[in-house]
């Protein structure tokens, strides 16, 4: 009887209720097996929130990197009542290291992002390899799952894998990511008077947005993730 939408089974029965007179002796509303109508469930689709932060040296590394945890931890506590999933990336000196690969546990998080590396040059071809790697493995294990990469750099990588420049090489990633369908948000960490448009430019091969938060705040990301979420 759960699975009964019953509205729309009093909808369906009630123009045959004269001609129901028979039944009608017995009960006040005749209701036949042909009125009743199932309730329609829509299955929700689960987020796959992917952050790629640039953990490089800068001045403002550890504000980035707090305002991700503060976000991840946000999205998590919010997960419980869903499927969604949070993973992290972080590329720094010659690689990309996945810190937290997908999950909808605030334990396993909160260990996983104890201790990030930071510091060195910035790898980003690296870290949009792995992202691009990660998006397609998530794709065919969990085919109902929306994907929604997050990345937090301002788009200057100094390391190449192969022999490409490379800022070349990470924009072919970007569009290898595009073209599987995946929403990407660039969030611009370049100071507005030292800004070349890198970021802006990676956000063009990504056929993202490319966004300046007022305040890298755990507060400001988390809404910016959000507003973008699925369901």
């Amino acid at each position: 009887m759960d699975d009964v939408a019953f509205d729309a089974t009093l909808r369906a029965a009630a123009p045959f209720q004269k001609e129901r007179t028979e039944e009608r002796k017995k009960v006040a509303f005749a209701i036949k097996k042909s009125d009743i109508q199932r309730k329609i469930r829509v299955k929700k689709a689960a987020n796959l929130v992917l952050f790629l932060v640039d953990a490089s040296w800068s001045m403002a590394v550890a504000e980035r990197m707090n305002a991700t945890k503060g976000a991840i931890l946000s999205l998590l506590t919010d997960a419980y009542q869903r499927r969604d999933r949070v993973g992290l990336i972080v590329f720094q000196k010659n690689q990309a290291t996945l810190i937290l690969p997908p999950t909808n546990s605030v334990q396993l998080a909160q260990r996983a992002l104890a201790d990030i590396p930071v510091g060195g040059k910035t790898p980003l071809s690296a870290g949009m390899l792995m992202a691009s790697e990660i998006l397609q493995r998530e794709k065919y294990t969990h085919p109902d799952v929306e994907p929604l990469l997050i990345i937090l750099t301002d788009g200057a990588g100094n390391v190449s894998i192969g022999t490409m420049p490379p800022n070349e090489e990470a924009y072919q990633f970007a569009e290898q990511i595009a073209r599987n369908d995946v929403r990407s948000i660039v969030v611009n960490m370049e100071h507005e008077s030292f800004d070349q448009g890198l970021a802006a430019e990676l956000a063009k091969h990504l056929d993202a947005p490319c966004l300046t938060l007022s305040e890298l705040k755990a507060e400001n990301l988390y809404r910016t993730v959000k507003k973008e979420m699925v369901g």
